[in-house]
């Protein structure tokens, strides 16, 4: 197959990544023609070695951080938009985190890039992956730090979690072993954020704790559980966040914030249709 076909493909993805990077969609078409051009021009300097996805996320950032301002943190420059004030917020937010922490942040949470492969587009280590993936979600609770309930009946892998939500700047409200601690941990303070396991301690439910938590009030809800396929049914709405045990730290890290980013203006009945 041709260069042309094999990256055609990735395009519209690529396209969404620019629009996330830059902060409106008029900009990032515009890198994205000149990475387009740029192969164009010299087709060798296109990465062989590596997947044709991989290579053209690579091919991009190689231009965006080709031009000095792109590196610097910055105020977000004002920009068209069709999507409305929420998206308009987003992209505030977004620029607000270092360039390049906030690339790995998008590959990661956004373009579902997994560590080895941000890795590869960025042209660095793994290792460097995960501490730019801590600096943008430290960054991401420096502007909206909030309270997160963990339902999860396992004290090593509570702890593990605890420690992950505190390392990034939040709090952790209540760690809630069943149903019935989930409920009254809420009635004592409303979380900014649930993560939650589905088979609890007492042999409870913690995908009908958070059902009933999401009758009261919003909130994000990322599920981490050994058992996805009991949500990924096909059968009925499924939840947007959800990580399968045993999990990668810099992926709870980085969906975290991608909950906080993306899922704080999701509405109660979406929530409840998510995961009824």
């Amino acid at each position: 197959m041709s260069l042309a076909t094999d990256i055609a493909p990735h395009l519209p993805y690529l396209r969404r990544f620019a629009r996330s990077l830059c902060g409106n969609q008029d900009s990032g078409d515009a890198y994205v023609v000149h990475a387009l051009e740029a192969i164009i021009a010299d087709p060798a300097r296109f990465p062989s070695d590596v997947d044709p996805k991989i290579g053209i996320y690579r091919i991009f950032l190689r231009v965006w951080n080709s031009i000095p301002l792109n590196t610097e943190s910055s105020a977000a420059e004002p920009g068209p938009t069709v999507a409305g004030p929420t998206v308009a917020l987003t992209d505030q937010r977004l620029d607000a985190i270092t360039p390049r922490p906030r690339q790995a942040f998008l590959l990661i949470a956004v373009e579902g890039f997994n560590r080895d492969e941000t890795a590869e587009v960025l042209e660095c280590s793994t290792s460097e992956v995960a501490a730019l993936v801590d600096e943008a979600g430290r960054e991401i609770a420096a502007q909206m730090a909030t309270s997160i309930l963990i339902i999860e009946d396992e004290p090593i892998i509570a702890m593990d979690l605890e420690n992950l939500v505190e390392g990034l700047g939040h709090t952790v409200c209540h760690v809630a072993r069943t149903h019935k601690e989930a409920l009254a941990a809420v009635r004592k303070a409303r979380p900014g954020m649930i993560l939650a396991d589905i088979q609890l301690a007492d042999g409870s439910s913690g995908l009908e704790a958070v059902n009933e938590i999401l009758t009261s009030f919003q909130v994000p809800v990322i599920f981490i559980t050994a058992y996805p396929e009991r949500l990924l049914t096909g059968t009925r709405p499924e939840p947007t966040f959800l990580i399968a045990k045993p999990f990668q730290p810099d992926t709870v890290k980085a969906t975290i914030s991608q909950a906080l980013f993306f899922g704080t203006n999701a509405t109660l009945e979406e929530q409840q249709g998510k995961v009824a």
